[in-house]
C-alpha cells in the first residue's frame, strides 16, 4: 500500500509507540487521525504534525467514539485504508496477594482496553475499508495490532496484561482469515521492552537493568523502530496474518 496516498487511525496516538508510529506515517505523506483519551497532547501533536493530521479523542472501548474517528477520516480525508492499535494499560496483580484474591474488576478493565478495545478498533475499521475501491492488488486496507512478548512470556504480575496482549495474538490469523475476501491485512506487532511512557516512571537504575537483559542490542527499543516496521509492514502485501516478535531476542524470565 502507498502511504503516499493513504488515511491512517491511530488508536492511542497521542504518546509512545502510536506517537512514534503517526510521526513516521505523515512523514510519509500519509493522512493521518489521531485517536486517543488525552485530548491536550493529542491536539497539541496535531497540531505540530502539520495539515495531514487530526485528532478525535475517545476511548477504544466506546463504539460512538471509534466510529467518529473513523467518520472524521472519511470526511476530512475521503476515506479509511490503515488502522494501527496502539492504545493499552499495563496495571500489574498478582492473582494471589496479601490483600486476597486479584479483583476481578481489575482483570476485567486490562482485558476491556488492550483486547476488546483492539477489536473494537478492527472490526469497526475494517467495516470502513470494506467499502474502499481495490489497489492494483486487490486490497482495501491493513490493521495493525500491537501485542507484546508478555502474550508468551508473562511474568509474575502479570497475568492480566498476558492474557489481553495473548488474546490478540491469537486474533490475528482468524482476523485475516475473517477479512481476507475483503481484500484486508491483519498484523501483529509484539514489542519486548520499549522506552515508552509504561516505563518511563521506573527509576534509571531499574531502566538499565530491564535493558541489559535483551542479548542485542542491550538497550530499551525505540519508538522510531516501531514504527519503522510498521511503515514496511504496511507497504508489504504478502504480510499477513502474522504475529512479528520485535525484541533484541529477549525471552522474559518468570521475573
Amino acid at each position: 500500500m502507498k502511504l503516499s496516498s493513504a488515511t491512517a487511525l491511530i488508536a492511542g496516538g497521542a504518546s509512545g509507540l502510536g506517537e512514534a508510529t503517526a510521526r513516521r506515517l505523515a512523514s510519509c505523506g500519509a493522512n493521518v487521525v489521531l485517536f486517543d483519551l488525552n485530548v491536550e497532547r493529542g491536539q497539541g501533536l496535531a497540531a505540530e504534525l502539520g495539515p495531514g493530521v487530526r485528532f478525535a479523542g475517545g476511548s477504544v472501548t466506546e463504539e460512538e467514539a471509534v466510529l467518529a474517528a473513523v467518520e472524521r477520516a472519511q470526511t476530512d480525508f475521503g476515506g479509511l485504508r490503515i488502522a494501527v492499535n496502539c492504545a493499552g494499560i499495563a496495571t500489574p496483580g498478582r492473582i494471589l496477594s496479601r490483600f486476597g484474591p486479584l479483583p476481578l474488576d481489575q482483570f476485567a478493565r486490562v482485558v476491556e482496553i488492550n483486547l476488546v478495545g483492539t477489536f473494537n478498533v478492527l472490526r469497526l475499521a475494517a467495516a470502513a475499508m470494506q467499502r474502499n475501491e481495490p489497489d492494483e492488488q486487490g486490497e482495501r486496507g491493513i490493521i495493525l495490532n500491537t501485542a507484546s512478548i508478555a502474550a508468551y512470556e508473562g511474568q509474575v504480575g502479570q497475568v492480566a496484561y498476558a492474557a489481553s496482549k495473548g488474546g490478540i495474538v491469537s486474533m490475528t490469523l482468524a482476523a485475516a482469515r475473517d477479512l481476507a475476501q475483503w481484500g484486508i491485512r491483519v498484523v501483529t506487532i509484539a514489542p519486548g521492552l520499549f522506552d515508552t511512557p509504561l516505563l518511563a516512571g521506573l527509576p534509571e537504575a531499574a531502566r538499565q537493568s530491564l535493558a541489559q537483559q535483551i542479548p542485542f542490542p542491550s538497550r530499551l527499543g525505540m519508538g522510531e523502530e516501531f514504527a519503522a516496521l510498521a511503515e514496511h509492514i504496511i507497504a508489504n502485501p504478502m504480510l499477513n496474518g502474522e504475529v512479528i516478535r520485535l525484541d533484541g531476542a529477549l525471552r522474559m524470565g518468570p521475573r
